[in-house]
């Protein structure tokens, strides 16, 4: 098996621009540390203003052969990413491991995970469809027909990063899409492993270009503004799509935008508590609670409220911090320690409210960026943690009365991406999905994500869809011709 020195060694330092690595522009660097020790683990180049330029000028000098280029041959160069990288899955499991912190474990489920968007989308590349038929006067037959977008700029967040990279990658791929891809600048080796994957099974040059560096802004900024440009996908903050979407505004620019979250999980008082408190383990300790499908609020009924935190805190001091590289270790450290910083003070100000904790609520003493996995029961209306997305091992636990008071607290919120309801009245489980403003529901179950389906959310939560059937439309444009019939 391949050693960490040997796999960190086989990742590419360097910018990949036109098919080629190529050192940044300036010459500047930039350090990847391991969240676990906070030890230097890679230095990469980091590009400017004029690297993204240039990566734009490849994607743009390669868009008209790969759009002309066939569906099934698009596909196939697809499916030859998707065996490489299940041959890879132990190399990139570790990777991300130690970029990112994630236990071994997830780690290898994100990677199966990340990997079925490009055997999707290798299906999807040969479906996709148009129509053809007589208008309604009789006078001419209409033609309409999909067509890639064009050249696209996809930024990537530190927090999934094979899996964020992939979903937005293999739909562009497969529409015919040539991209610029900006990763986080936290997690960035998992995105120039895949890069080097992708010329491995024969991506033609300029297709896809990987542009690594700590001056996001600055890189962006002519990118975007840049009138060749036709498409642009982030996944983030709400605050920082906020102010993406302003500078495409000025373009009109075609965008998907995949946000922050602050899903709430509900749990009736006929629910299998045995099943909620399993999809309450998953729903927020997946990822150590990194994920903006993360469950943020439980919203747990009166009469059951101290016998589900009962389980789940039983469950949750049992879980075991450390390096995920370590055996057993089911929570890794956070991305750094700003974020631990962040959990610590949401549980503060929810004590500081009449909050309880249960288990855990502190930060872990270094080497490295851990808290320690945390329940606090008893969450009183105002608090932060009830209001910020947490990103972070702590379940907050807050209570209801009746069905519309559930409702009421788990829509109180500006955003709407995932919501989890346990219940075993059917009725009220369709109910509930009418009534929750979430772009994804799961019913009885804590994860929801799947390379099928679509993924995305409403209000401040998104826009756009990633994954299913919904997914490579965000890449094709619809265009119609009439043909006079006489």
């Amino acid at each position: 098996m391949i050693t960490e020195y040997e796999l960190l060694e086989a990742v590419p330092n360097q910018l990949f621009i036109g098919g080629e690595w190529v050192d940044a522009s300036a010459g500047e660097t930039l350090d990847v540390r391991d969240p676990a020790t906070g030890q230097v683990i890679r230095t990469i180049a980091a590009g400017r203003a004029a690297d993204g330029v240039a990566a734009l000028d490849a994607a743009v000098a390669a868009a008209d052969d790969w759009a002309a280029t066939a569906p099934r041959v698009r596909a196939e160069l697809l499916r030859a990413a998707f065996e490489k990288v299940r041959e890879r899955a132990d190399e990139f499991a570790l990777l991300m491991t130690l970029e990112m912190g994630k236990p071994l474990a997830e780690a290898r489920g994100e990677v199966a995970y990340g990997n079925e968007f490009l055997r999707w989308f290798s299906e999807e590349a040969v479906r996709i469809t148009g129509r053809y038929g007589l208008n309604p006067e009789g006078t001419g037959r209409m033609v309409v027909s999909q067509r890639p977008v064009g050249p696209c700029y996809l930024i990537t967040p530190w927090n999934f990063p094979l899996a964020m990279a992939t979903r937005k990658i293999a739909p562009a791929l497969a529409a015919g899409c040539t991209v610029v891809v900006k990763p986080a600048e936290l997690t960035p080796l998992t995105t120039l492993y895949f890069a080097k994957v992708l010329q491995e099974v024969g991506v033609p040059a300029g297709v896809v270009n990987v542009i690594t560096t700590h001056h996001s802004r600055e890189v962006s900024e002519p990118i975007i503004s840049d009138p060749r440009l036709r498409k642009l996908s982030f996944t983030g903050s709400t605050p920082v799509g906020q102010s993406l979407l302003k500078q495409a505004a000025d373009r009109v620019l075609r965008v998907s935008m995949e946000l922050g979250g602050n899903a709430p999980f509900v749990v009736f008082d006929d629910a299998d508590l045995d099943a909620a408190v399993e999809g309450a383990m998953m729903a927020k300790f997946r990822n150590i609670g990194q994920a903006c499908t993360a469950a943020n609020r439980f919203i747990v009924h009166e009469s059951i409220a101290d016998e589900f935190a009962r389980r789940v805190t039983e469950r949750v001091s049992a879980m075991k911090v450390g390096r995920g590289t370590e055996d057993g270790v089911t929570i890794g450290p956070l991305i750094n320690d700003a974020a631990v910083e962040s959990s610590a003070s949401l549980v503060a100000d929810a004590v500081a409210k009449g909050a309880t904790v249960l288990t855990g609520g502190s930060a872990v003493d270094g080497p490295g960026s851990f808290f320690e996995p945390t329940v606090v029961a008893d969450v009183k209306p105002g608090s932060d943690i009830l209001v910020e997305e947490i990103f972070g091992p702590v379940l907050a636990i807050a209570t209801f009365k009746d069905e519309d008071e559930a409702v009421r607290l788990a829509n109180e919120t500006d955003y709407g991406l995932v919501s989890y309801v346990f219940t075993k009245d059917l009725a009220r489980g369709h109910r509930m999905i009418d009534r929750l403003e979430t772009g994804m529901m799961g019913l009885n179950v804590g994860v929801v994500s799947n390379a099928a389906a679509p993924f995305g959310g409403v209000k401040l939560s998104g826009l756009g869809r990633e994954g299913g059937l919904e997914g490579i439309h965000e890449y094709l444009s619809t265009k119609y011709t009439l043909i006079p019939t006489t």
